[in-house]
């Protein structure tokens, strides 16, 4: 009788176990799928971050997410051969903050390392101190916000200035037809944060300081990416999807993730 009784028990610990541990077929598929995504936004993350930190962009003031926005539209415009080759610099200009703070960062993605962090200077239409409105419109004097190619550099009435091509439709596409050009100002500087609380404001160029306008054109000028943030519940961009850049990073042989060659 008693090996009758631990038969029996050790039969339903057996069903138990085999319940407890059987999964449909539908449900592992949909599970490998969830982990395939997860890695490859996980290795994304990574990517970005590994940068992020090389480069010392949280000691400047640069924010991370904002940041991972714009590497988002850079491999979405690198994948789509629409940046110059061999273009692994972007510049991001983020106007949530201050135009008292340096605002505009020049980045080389590949040697991981911060080329430049400037003043920059926003639309007379978009605000005194801090940009919150923006405009496509001609004549608005206003910013747009979104990603732009840097093109070619030209003289004009402000000097040695930098053609821009907006790249989000109905955001910043009327960028080149408007004249938005990077361009040196005086206003761009110390002197007028001391004398005025603020940078002097531009008719919606980014504008930078003379000291530093040659360099800047230099670096970015050729096809380069430059990504323009802003506080706009309005804006959206299909740059911003970052399904095709996860799916692009890869780990490396040492598990770290890496850019695959594009």
């Amino acid at each position: 009788m008693r090996k009758h009784f631990w038969w029996i028990i050790g039969a339903l610990l057996l069903f138990s176990i085999s319940v407890i541990s059987w999964k449909p077929t539908s449900a592992i598929k949909t599970n490998k799928n969830i982990a395939k995504t997860f890695g490859a936004k996980e290795f994304f993350a990574q990517y970005v971050s590994n940068i992020y930190t090389a480069a010392n962009l949280q000691q400047t003031g640069m924010d991370a997410a904002v940041f991972q926005k714009a590497v988002t539209g850079y491999l979405n415009l690198k994948l789509a051969n629409k940046l110059a080759p061999n273009s692994n610099v972007i510049t991001v200009v983020d106007f949530t903050r201050s135009s008292r703070e340096k605002r505009m960062w020049i980045i080389d993605l590949f040697n991981k390392t911060l080329l430049l962090n400037t003043w920059v200077a926003h639309g007379q239409g978009s605000g005194d101190d801090m940009a919150s409105r923006f405009s496509n419109n001609n004549e608005s004097h206003q910013s747009s916000l979104g990603f732009y190619l840097a093109s070619e550099v030209y003289m004009g009435k402000h000097g040695r200035s930098l053609k821009l091509d907006g790249l989000d439709a109905g955001i910043n596409s009327a960028a080149r037809a408007r004249g938005i050009v990077i361009h040196a100002a005086n206003y761009v500087c110390q002197n007028t944060i001391n004398q005025t609380g603020r940078l002097g404001r531009s008719f919606g160029c980014p504008a930078v300081s003379p000291e530093v306008s040659d360099r800047v054109i230099n670096t970015i000028k050729g096809g380069s990416m430059l990504y323009i943030n802003g506080n706009d519940s309005n804006y959206t961009s299909k740059l911003l999807d970052e399904t095709l850049p996860a799916n692009s990073i890869v780990p490396d042989t040492t598990g770290i993730a890496a850019m695959a060659s594009l």
